[in-house]
């Protein structure tokens, strides 16, 4: 490629917004990583006519193995299914804490936690879909938007992205796309600290965009703009990264005695030129960062992922991921004893 042709590549990245660098870093270093056969289940989510999906940004299980789904559509949507994807109910419709869907998750009462990006709160619900808890707090339409800043308020989140608690209750969010920082409150929501700035050293973000807790306490942000996983103990001391896996959009950490992490370098959500250098791949890791292997690629037929945003793994058999290109979330079951990626009849 000669000095032109590298001008205009570089003045066409920055146009759509992307960084000259980005379609060299989206690659995993992850090398020769064994694949992991799985079945995707088609029709999943059976909703009624007059109701449609958006964007799937969030998906999580309840004890019960029922589905949420946190999604934007014409308006911000919450709704629950039942296991085999029947609709069960719309939570929160209409509430003020709803604009901009980012995600969803359960705790182990069965509460139902949501992080809404557009009103920079985060949602507690009781299982029976009424408000418990709010942190942070929507801006008054008298507000000029809100910048990054060195020092955040305790309380007041830029863009917030994901939330997870540890054994006691401990709540982390993941303050994402304004504040590039982590956010430690007790169970009660009172603050205990934070940590992250924007930049690339450890401890520092650019666009922490999921957060997970193992039954350790260890926290596990993935730091996604930066390509890597960062690692923190309880106290969010930093212990280490793994950037073996490309962009970590998603991250999620299974249930039982032996947990597994699961990330998904998943693709760009802006334009078809940038779109073709990420390869969209889940991977399958242990706690310490040992890659297991890999399933699923970029694309839009099922069995192929369109810019996965949110996973859950509860059961790490069966992973949950919700889309946002193509508006749809998938049942993935893996390990299928075809030994190659089938769609499950």
């Amino acid at each position: 490629m000669n000095k032109t042709s590298r001008f205009d590549l570089s003045v066409l990245l920055l146009l759509l917004g992307e960084s000259p660098a980005l379609p060299q870093s989206v690659q995993a270093k992850a090398q020769n990583v064994p694949e992991i056969p799985f079945e995707s289940v088609p029709g999943l989510l059976k909703l009624p006519p007059t109701l449609h999906l958006g964007e799937a940004v969030g998906v999580a299980t309840n004890s019960k193995g029922n589905i949420f789904v946190f999604t934007r559509s014409g308006e911000t949507h919450l709704f629950e299914f039942q296991p085999n994807g029947t609709f069960v109910r719309e939570i929160g419709r209409g509430l003020y804490g709803f604009l901009f869907a980012h995600a969803v998750r359960i705790d182990p009462q069965d509460n139902i936690w949501v992080v809404d990006e557009g009103t920079n709160m985060v949602i507690k619900f009781d299982p029976r879909g009424r408000v418990m808890m709010l942190i942070g707090r929507r801006p008054e339409p008298s507000e000029a938007p809100s910048e990054a800043s060195a020092q955040p308020a305790p309380y007041r989140f830029n863009r917030p992205t994901d939330v997870a608690w540890d054994a006691a209750g401990n709540i982390f969010i993941s303050d994402g796309y304004g504040n590039s920082r982590v956010a430690k409150y007790n169970k009660d929501g009172e603050f205990i600290k934070s940590i992250g700035s924007r930049g690339t050293a450890p401890a520092q973000f650019n666009t922490p965009h999921a957060i997970a807790v193992d039954s350790r306490g260890t926290v596990y942000v993935a730091d996604r703009n930066n390509f890597r996983i960062q690692v923190f103990d309880n106290d969010l001391n930093y212990k280490t990264m793994y950037d073996q896996v490309g962009a970590p959009w998603a991250i999620c950490i299974s249930q039982g005695s032996h947990q597994y992490l699961y990330s998904s370098n998943s693709g760009s959500t802006n334009n078809e030129f940038v779109a073709r250098f990420y390869t969209g791949e889940i991977y399958k890791m242990e706690l310490d960062g040992t890659i297991l292997g890999r399933f699923g690629k970029s694309g839009k037929q099922l069995g192929e992922f369109g810019s996965v945003h949110e996973l859950d793994c509860r059961n790490p058999q069966e992973v949950l991921a919700g889309e946002i290109t193509t508006w749809r979330v998938q049942k993935l079951l893996l390990n299928s004893k075809a030994g190659s990626v089938k769609v499950a009849r």
